[in-house]
């Protein structure tokens, strides 16, 4: 991950933590940031939805939500967007039950350091980029599903539209699938006979 400026969004009310996470952040000067704060659940929402959010660290009791759903919530309206739980050690199997659900990390409020805190947004983000490449990759095969029309003498494949390619072109244009090129040994035999040796048996 490089040093571009990130923008976190701490969704919580209580304000002593969301000071203690700042201070933390500042302290890590090869990590720069801007840290914001939303008091609920409803707040937070309407400042995601204005954009420029890099990641959201969120706390599961806040004064319009609490528990599971409100990480629920967040998830289903804001879809790709990495969240890490914060919590306290009293609610750590909720917090396990939300990265289960889709949260990048949980972090335990008493545990934590600016260390594990700026490398857990790293990671988060990270992870998220690569979920969202694979959600792709997965998007584009998708594509080759189903029957292809295939001629039985030259191979070519017929797209939607009636015109006909060879397997290649069609595969890449329908994937990110790369060729390298080479030849099977029957066909080497085939057209090659005089560079091929035969064994023995043959």
């Amino acid at each position: 991950m490089n040093n571009k400026p990130i923008t976190i969004l701490y969704i919580e009310d209580n304000s002593a933590d969301v000071v203690l996470v700042a201070e933390m952040l500042a302290e890590e000067r090869n990590f720069p940031c801007t840290l914001e704060n939303a008091a609920t659940l409803a707040a937070g929402m309407e400042r995601l939805q204005a954009g420029g959010i890099d990641l959201t660290l969120l706390d599961l009791s806040l004064p319009d939500s609490h528990g599971l759903e409100t990480f629920l919530v967040l998830k289903n309206r804001e879809g790709g967007m990495p969240v890490i739980v914060m919590t306290g050690t009293d609610d750590e199997a909720l917090a396990v039950k939300a990265v289960q659900a889709g949260a990048q990390d949980y972090l335990v409020k008493r545990h934590l350091s600016a260390n594990l805190l700026v490398r857990a947004i790293r990671y988060a983000i990270e992870r998220e980029k690569l979920i969202a490449s694979l959600r792709q990759a997965f998007e584009q095969i998708k594509t080759l599903k189903g029957f292809i029309p295939i001629c039985a003498s030259c191979k070519n494949v017929r797209d939607d539209q009636g015109f006909w390619h060879q397997v290649e072109s069609y595969i890449r244009d329908h994937s990110e699938a790369e060729f390298s090129h080479g030849i099977c040994p029957e066909c080497a035999e085939k057209l090659y006979p005089q560079f091929v040796k035969k064994s023995p048996r043959q």
